[in-house]
């Protein structure tokens, strides 16, 4: 089982921390997490476009003109697709893009990103953030202590609104309760930064 050092608020060592070999030495399979982005992804489309077909389009009720006579094509209602205001062909109506996925591979297309992260130096655990009241600078600093930069997630154990109204106006900052870990999320982070608490409601979860 893997070890990490755990940073005090400070971003001093305050010891050591093992990594459950469940959540961070698990097979990283590319194809599977692509898979698994891919579904979230297509999850979060509204599907909400709609186009009016010609018997939705209202009007067309009387024939433009009659049939025969008038030197021009023949024509049978003004909803029809090629006229201006007429219905829309093959055009988009309101459905679902949700892509059915097993849970297993779900959770094994998680495990790889975690696994992956921690591969490359991307995971910081910490005791806490010793924050008594709201203070998005302290927050900051925090963060630098740990050398977290780029695009940060910070894992909680559970909500926390001190940390949350903390980091609420920092745009690289987001955060994650431990029970809720997703893909996409974990793949846009430079760096993961975990709570001590975090990391063991997560070795319950998913492990």
């Amino acid at each position: 089982m893997a070890e990490t050092t755990i940073l005090s608020a400070k971003g001093t060592k305050a010891g050591k921390v093992e990594l459950p070999d469940a959540l961070f030495a698990a097979p990283v399979n590319e194809a599977l997490i692509h898979q698994a982005v891919v579904r979230q992804l297509a999850g979060q489309r509204p599907g909400t476009a709609n186009t009016l077909t010609r018997g939705e389009v209202a009007g067309g009720g009387r024939k433009p003109w009659r049939q025969k006579g008038t030197g021009r094509a023949r024509q049978g209602s003004r909803t029809a697709p090629h006229w201006k205001g007429g219905g829309v062909v093959f055009g988009p109506h309101p459905r679902a893009f949700e892509i059915r996925m097993p849970a297993k591979m779900r959770r094994a297309a998680l495990l790889g990103v975690l696994t992956a992260k921690a591969e490359e130096g991307a995971l910081r655990v910490v005791e806490g953030f010793d924050l008594d009241e709201i203070a998005t600078r302290a927050f900051a600093d925090r963060l630098a202590g740990w050398d977290a930069g780029g695009k940060v997630l910070v894992v909680l154990p559970a909500r926390d609104a001190v940390v949350e109204r903390s980091c609420r106006n920092l745009r690289e900052v987001r955060i994650l309760l431990a029970d809720s870990l997703n893909v996409v999320d974990l793949l846009e982070a430079d760096t993961i930064v975990f709570t001590r608490d975090a990391l063991a409601r997560a070795g319950e979860v998913y492990a």
